[in-house]
């Protein structure tokens, strides 16, 4: 249950002045489409919108400063024309427990869904303070806009009651209470799967008639995040030659770093070198003041693309990673409704030869001949706990009887139950695939931009020391 003092203290209204700016929220990628017109011709499982939902996350405030339960609150905007949503627009300003609270809710209400993962909460700055710093708040702002983007990019998961009422409740504390004591949809009554042996389901570890479609996503997830994997140490160790090592928390801060061998660091010192030495050289000293000047901007040129470009790449490619976890769950979870099915049908195909076996025995036409190794075992443990009689073997068969009407509706139901979340799953991947692809054009897209800066600011700079070095006279 919720401590009522969690949620109590949150400012629910937004402050009227601040003097905060934040970037338009993206809405680009097809997670935004506002009718469901081009996907009319997809098939069964092509992604099917109903509107759009564009959200923000913005104006990080720091509530009960100077006491033990401060913490920070973020305002949280939509736009919208989801028949969902009572209004086109609204907002409300929401702490980080809210976040994980609507997270973990809708991971249990739409297992079958990806739901995008949130920052981790388990940082040293949560025992430093550091927690209330700008860079730190700035970054979680940008995490927790980026959670809420893919939850609006999600056909289902945008028209979820919890998501409508994270933005528009005004009494976000009682929605979270009555949606805790009233989770939507039945709540799920004990099967006879929930009564069988740990032992007995964990016995296999993978399914034994795999489905081809779910192996080939599996390969699939297994190299894209072998990819992001390896493209993230590549550009890992280019950030670390370029502006030392990089600290996702501490992007924004121009402070030069001095990790040994970064070329900034480099370049600073050079241009110190080349100031010294024009103070020597009298008859240059001007030109190398130049040279100097252009080597520290070079250098700062190159800071300014790790903060603007490298350093935003690197925190979206971690958080790419582990979306694409949170789909292999999802898959996993697949796996492991179709490995109840064949456990359930296993053990019912394991009590009625038991049932066989007696009655055979009770009629006289067999023994445990035939029945195989166990059954014969079985008959001799009988025989000498005195369980041999067929007044005996009448009431096993009567319990046994009861057991198997029981599991074939456990079967049944396991049955349907692993078709419909294949079928979920299948609408599933289709619909990360649309998210990954609209998150990687845009990735590779601010990337690219960030490199073209770079390349063409430098150009400018070295093209304008050119002229200058070349005028200095050298007499031989």
């Amino acid at each position: 249950m919720l401590d009522e003092d969690v949620f109590d203290s949150v400012t629910w209204e937004t402050p009227t002045a601040n003097g905060y700016e934040v970037e338009t929220p993206r809405v680009s990628g097809p997670g935004y489409r506002q009718s469901t017109a081009g996907a009319e011709g997809g098939g069964p499982n092509e992604p099917k919108w109903e509107g759009y939902l564009k959200t923000s996350v913005r104006d990080p405030l720091k509530e009960l400063p100077d006491t033990k339960d401060a913490y920070v609150s973020y305002l949280v905007t939509a736009e919208t024309n989801l028949p969902t949503f009572s209004s086109p627009s609204c907002s409300s300003r929401r702490r980080f427990q809210d976040f994980v609270f609507l997270r973990d809710n809708l991971t249990r209400d739409f297992p079958a869904c990806v739901v995008p993962p949130l920052p981790d909460k388990h940082r040293l700055e949560y025992l430093t303070g550091d927690r209330f710093s700008a860079e730190f708040m700035e970054r979680r702002r940008q995490e927790l806009s980026r959670f809420l983007e893919r939850l609006s990019r999600h056909p289902t998961l945008q028209r979820a009651i919890l998501v409508r009422s994270f933005f528009e409740s005004k009494e976000w504390t009682v929605k979270m209470h009555q949606h805790l004591s009233h989770p939507p949809g039945p709540e799920p009554a004990p099967s006879l799967l929930d009564n069988v042996s740990d032992a007995l389901l964990n016995a296999f570890t993978r399914v034994r008639k795999p489905d081809e479609r779910f192996l080939d996503m599996r390969d699939s997830v297994d190299k894209f995040e072998e990819g992001l994997a390896n493209t993230d140490r590549v550009w890992n160790r280019a950030r670390t030659r370029t502006n030392g090592t990089f600290d996702p928390y501490q992007i924004g801060s121009e402070v030069l770093t001095r990790g040994g061998s970064d070329l900034t660091a480099d370049y600073h010192d050079l241009a110190v070198a080349v100031q010294g030495l024009g103070f020597l050289e009298s008859g240059i000293t001007d030109p190398l003041n130049h040279f100097s000047n252009t080597l520290l901007e070079f250098s700062a040129i190159l800071r300014h693309t790790t903060v603007t470009s490298t350093d935003p790449y690197l925190v979206a490619l971690h958080s790419l990673l582990s979306y694409s976890h949170a789909n292999r769950a999802v898959l996993k979870l697949r796996d492991q409704k179709q490995l109840d099915f064949e456990e359930l049908s296993a053990y019912l195909s394991a009590v009625t030869a038991e049932r066989d076996r007696l009655a055979a025995v009770i009629s006289g036409r067999a023994g445990s001949s035939g029945l195989g190794l166990a059954a014969y075992f079985r008959d001799r443990m009988d025989s000498i706990t005195g369980r041999d009689d067929d007044r005996t073997r009448v009431e096993r068969m009567k319990r046994l009887d009861s057991k198997i009407k029981e599991l074939e509706e456990a079967v049944t139901t396991a049955h349907e139950t692993s078709d419909a979340f294949s079928d979920e799953t299948l609408r599933e991947q289709a619909i990360f695939q649309h998210a990954k692809k609209a998150e990687m054009k845009e990735m590779l897209g601010q990337l690219a931009d960030g490199q073209i800066e770079m390349y063409k600011a430098s150009m400018e700079e070295w093209e304008r020391i050119i002229p200058i070095i070349q005028r200095i006279r050298v007499d031989v």
